[in-house]
């Protein structure tokens, strides 16, 4: 009987491996219980491609600013205009790897992970992206300076949004 309950187990997992593919999801978290003593518990993860991750969000960002050129010659004397215009298109922008709420804090009326004017190292965390109940640490892809803040706390953010930008 406990083959037959494996092997359901097995197939159980291969669903929601399935399902994180065909819904393009990181991850999967699942608690089922059979009785007072057996319990499945199953966290199905993947990481996304960070090449991949970039390309939309600079496409989905840099078609509008294009038509505006009165809007690029007000922003030239800044980090050169689109950069400016244009958050996304920006090399240090950091997009969101995920659709969800983003937490600038890891707890309310805590310390916020980062200030404008912050120093970051690589891997630091940057901000906590909840999905599906989830909080997703998002941590800086390189070190330098947090130059802007993209988003407000609490706020909805989008798949490849721009989250804050580190020169």
């Amino acid at each position: 009987m406990t083959q037959t309950s494996h092997g359901d187990d097995v197939a159980f997992i291969r669903a929601l491996a399935e399902l994180l593919r065909e819904n393009d999801l990181t991850e999967i978290e699942v608690k089922r219980d059979y009785a007072e003593d057996n319990a499945l518990n199953v966290r199905v993860m993947r990481a996304p491609p960070a090449v991949v991750q970039a390309a939309p969000a600079q496409v989905a960002y840099a078609a509008p600013a294009q038509p505006s050129a009165p809007a690029l010659a007000a922003g030239e004397t800044g980090a050169g205009g689109l950069a400016v215009d244009d958050p996304a298109a920006h090399p240090g922008a950091v997009p969101s790897p995920m659709v969800g709420t983003v937490y600038l804090q890891p707890e309310p009326g805590s310390e916020p992970f980062i200030r404008v004017g912050s120093t970051v190292s690589a891997g630091q965390t940057i901000v906590i992206v909840e999905a599906m109940k989830t909080m997703n640490q998002i941590a800086a892809p390189h070190g330098g300076t947090v130059t802007r803040i993209l988003v407000e706390d609490g706020s909805p953010v989008e798949y490849g949004a721009p989250l804050v930008i580190i020169e």
